[in-house]
This record gives structure tokens, C-alpha cells and sequence, in this order.
């Protein structure tokens, strides 16, 4: 004899209507990388390869190219074979991560990078526009225009002094408005 097991069902819960109506509004990249985890289950499953041709690769690319251009658009994904999808999810996959840990060492990277076209140059117009590169980094800064203000604190009396002083030294000369005529006293 054997046990059937019946679940509970709960009376008076709504049931969509449809699976696309039961999942979660999704924005594009969500979309596309749920459709590629489904597709990988269902090729692992079946013992299906995913192998992506060329005009797979491209089709992938045009849609990456389109949703670029225009992210609001939305895409009809489910008009593209598995292969094509598996590949944009792909390109998704590694346009969104983290390259390095933190700036800084993005930051030494580049200067890495510039310090090694400066030295390994085939031309001095390519050492000169890495050199500028170099020097427009910040914290080198090499054409940065500065000024410099220098503060001077002194005490006022020495301040009035040499006002004084100044005014002292200004001449003083009385220049007629009227050259014709004569001047009233």
C-alpha cells in the first residue's frame, strides 16, 4: 500500500493567468541574465552544448549595440535562438564587472601603462602625446598652471608705518580744469 501525499491548498489566493504574468517586472540586463541561467540549466540537463556561431556572435552584438543606444527600448529576447542569448548574457556578464578593487589601482595602471608607451615608442609624436598623457595625471600634474599668494602677517603698527610712508612719498599737483581762464582767488 502505498501513501499519497496531497499538499494543503489554501482557498481564495490569486493565481496569474499566465507565467509571464508571475514573474517580476525585470530591466534588461536581469532579463537577459535569467534567460541565460535557463538556457545553461536546460543545456546541462540535456547534455546540449551551447555553441554560439558567427551569426550568433553578431546578432548578440547588435543587441548589445541597440540597448546601448537606447536602454529604455525593450528588446524581444525570446525571437533569438539559446546560442545568440547565451553570448549576450555573456557580454553583459563582462561589461559589468569590477575591473580592479579600487580606482587607485586603476589610477597605477594607467601610469603604468603611459610610462611603458613613453619608453617602447616607435615615434617621438607617440612618446610626446604618452608623456602629456603622463603629465596631465593627477598628482604629477606637470602642466598644471599655478600662482602663489604669500601671506605676510604684520603687526599694525608696522602696517601704518610704511602706509605712511607711502603717502608721504605721493606727489600732490593741482591740475587746472579750465587752462583758458583765469582762476578766482
Amino acid at each position: 500500500m502505498q501513501n499519497i501525499l496531497i499538499p494543503e491548498i489554501e482557498e481564495g489566493l490569486p493565481l496569474p493567468k499566465n507565467a509571464s504574468e508571475a514573474l517580476p517586472e525585470l530591466n534588461a540586463e536581469q532579463e537577459i541574465e535569467m534567460r541565460a541561467r535557463t538556457i545553461k540549466l536546460i543545456a546541462d540537463l540535456t547534455g546540449t552544448p551551447i555553441c554560439p556561431d558567427e551569426n550568433d556572435i553578431s546578432a548578440a552584438k547588435d543587441i548589445a549595440r541597440a540597448h546601448l543606444e537606447n536602454p529604455s527600448s525593450r528588446i524581444d529576447y525570446s525571437r533569438y535562438p539559446n546560442e545568440t542569448m547565451a553570448y549576450l548574457a555573456g557580454l553583459v556578464a563582462q561589461s559589468n564587472c569590477a575591473i580592479v578593487d579600487n580606482l587607485a589601482e586603476l589610477k597605477l595602471y594607467v601610469v603604468n601603462k603611459l610610462v611603458h608607451e613613453v619608453e617602447h615608442a616607435d615615434s617621438s609624436k607617440t612618446r610626446i602625446a604618452a608623456l602629456t598623457k603622463l603629465g596631465e595625471v593627477d598628482g604629477v600634474d606637470a602642466f598644471k598652471k599655478r600662482s602663489e599668494t604669500t601671506h605676510i602677517v604684520k603687526p599694525i603698527e608696522e602696517v601704518e608705518k610704511e602706509l605712511m610712508q607711502v603717502l608721504e612719498g605721493i606727489e600732490y599737483k593741482v591740475l587746472d580744469e579750465n587752462p583758458g581762464e583765469p582762476q578766482c582767488n
